[in-house]
């Protein structure tokens, strides 16, 4: 027994022993569920309350990678959802945080606990890590991880068995309700397709290539039909007063482009049965972070890419947009063309990382240099974004652009996701044995009142939001649970309300939620300490 204390007092050996024990106490299933990364952070607070420490260098180290990997994940979709009806998910999302936060300074007040405690015990009832960082960040005590610890596990079973018994209550046929109810994912930005015939002389015998009405707006034309036959739209397409163009844009861009070609008209298909449509999962490494014009699609495979699903939801085809894993394309072309411009999109080869350093580097030096600098609150006092919110910040907006200059921050998935599992493991760990020193003492000096105000913070804000996306926003009974588990963070939650509809509407809401309730734990974890 001597012998393995002393070999836990060497750094490395310890760190790897808390990251394997945990870990494998994470990954066990009870009754489909588990504590996921949260097990590493009870073994480590189980190593700490026995003397043992991991180095502080390795808690940051683990915090700046972990949240930089979320704010680059993050990015795209943040912004994006902001312009588009997907905002309905994101308000949903505001308001079970905000309502987490009025919760939290409630029971704070009422049961007198820590600042710190109290911020963890949110950041517990929300699941939200990246909260857990911003707390431990702004409060500067392990208090946060304590209450975090504790008040986990509760936010994860709370949720999964909110969304598992509710619609038995309400007795509602979800998927009629889902059909009933308007559905927010049809956005602006949603694609339609019309037929324009062209009644402009300025564009007899030109080609799409010449009109150049993409530098303009986002309308593709998928093909021609000239009298009875049916062309595929192609570069070197030449354009004749009398063809009917079928047009994909969004609406008031069709709008603008039917005026300036000619007139709208109704759709035939008629004699088209070599033309063919077909819809394509983005999964190749070779084509992940490239555009449409950087892969060349139109020239060198003779098929037009029509509009691009992310998310669940719709856009017309940009040739500027950088594609992501899961992107579902809807191309246009004939059969042989769409099989071989199929396989590459689908085929999958042994390249797994794109990590470029250097700008993961440059991102981490900028994110930790803007933490430093004060902002002043007026009336609440000053205070830093730190090692968790600097870096959010910065790739929030690098990984919106995707590139910028020489920095490349739209990595392949699994190098992301990798980046995000190393960095949370660490910070974990640090944050643990930090936190572990004097979780006892804090147990047996609060007792149920820490369970009980971490289940009000967890409860509170689920009741209400769901509320308002029924009675307010009028969603379905669907789209409300899966926003709901967007703005509570929790992905076992999702799982529970896929077993309940086999449709892709929860993940949706889910993805426009999530990324909202993300950033705002953080924001709210760092800024709620001058209201305690």
């Amino acid at each position: 027994m001597e012998f393995f204390i002393d070999l836990l007092q060497e750094p490395l050996i310890l760190l790897f022993v808390i990251l394997f024990l945990g870990s494998w106490i994470g990954k066990t299933k009870f009754k489909g569920l588990s504590l996921g990364s949260a097990g590493i952070l009870l073994v480590a607070m189980t190593f700490g309350h026995f003397g043992f420490q991991v180095s502080p260098i390795v808690q940051n180290f683990g915090l700046s990678l972990f949240i930089v990997a979320v704010g680059l994940q993050a990015g795209p979709r943040f912004f994006r959802m902001i312009r588009s009806n997907g905002i309905v998910f994101g308000i949903i999302a505001v308001i079970i945080v905000f309502v987490a936060v009025v919760t939290t300074v409630f029971v704070s007040k009422i049961f007198h606990l820590s600042p710190a405690l109290s911020i963890g015990i949110m950041t517990g009832a929300l699941t939200s890590t990246p909260g857990l960082a911003a707390a431990l960040q702004s409060t500067k005590d392990p208090l946060a991880s304590v209450g975090y610890g504790i008040a986990y596990p509760f936010g994860v079973v709370a949720v999964v068995l909110f969304v598992q018994l509710l619609p038995r209550l309400l007795k509602v046929d979800l998927v009629k309700d889902l059909q009933d109810k308007d559905n927010p994912v049809r956005n602006a930005e949603s694609p339609e397709v019309i037929t324009i015939e062209v009644t402009n002389p300025a564009i007899n015998k030109k080609t799409l290539k010449e009109l150049k009405f993409q530098k303009i707006n986002s309308v593709v034309i998928s093909r021609v039909i000239r009298g009875s036959r049916n062309i595929i739209a192609l570069n070197d397409t030449v354009i004749l007063k009398g063809d009917r163009l079928v047009t994909v844009g969004t609406k008031t861009e069709l709008e603008s482009f039917c005026k300036y070609v000619g007139v709208k008209v109704a759709t035939n298909f008629e004699n088209a049965d070599h033309i063919m449509l077909r819809k394509v999962v983005v999964d190749s490494d070779e084509t992940i972070g490239k555009t449409l014009k950087e892969l060349n699609i139109r020239g060198d495979y003779g098929v037009t890419v029509t509009r691009i699903e992310r998310s669940g939801l719709e856009f017309s085809q940009n040739a500027r947009m950088r594609l992501e894993r899961g992107d579902i394309l809807t191309i246009v072309s004939s059969e042989d063309r769409l099989k071989d411009v199929e396989k590459v999109f689908t085929s999958k080869k042994l390249t797994v990382t794109n990590v470029h350093i250097f700008s993961l580097s440059i991102i981490l030096l900028l994110g930790i240099l803007l933490g430093m600098i004060p902002i002043h609150l007026p009336g609440l006092g000053t205070i830093t974004l730190g090692v968790a919110g600097g870096p959010l910040f910065v790739a929030l907006i690098i990984g919106h652009f995707g590139k910028l200059g020489p920095i490349q921050a739209r990595y392949y998935q699994p190098s992301n996701q990798v980046i995000r599992d190393i960095g949370l493991a660490l910070f974990l760990a640090g944050a643990g044995t930090t936190a572990g020193s004097g979780i006892v003492e804090v147990v047996q000096a609060e007792g149920l009142r820490l369970l009980f105000g971490g289940a009000l913070i967890t409860i509170l804000p689920m009741i209400i939001g769901f509320a308002i996306a029924r009675r307010v926003f009028h969603l379905s009974v669907v789209h409300s649970l899966g926003s709901l588990c967007g703005g509570m963070t929790s992905t076992p939650g999702l799982g529970s309300v896929n077993q309940l509809i086999d449709s892709e509407d929860p993940a949706i809401a889910y993805a426009a939620a999530y990324p909202f309730a993300l950033i705002l734990v953080a924001i709210a974890s760092q800024v709620l300490i001058f209201f305690l």
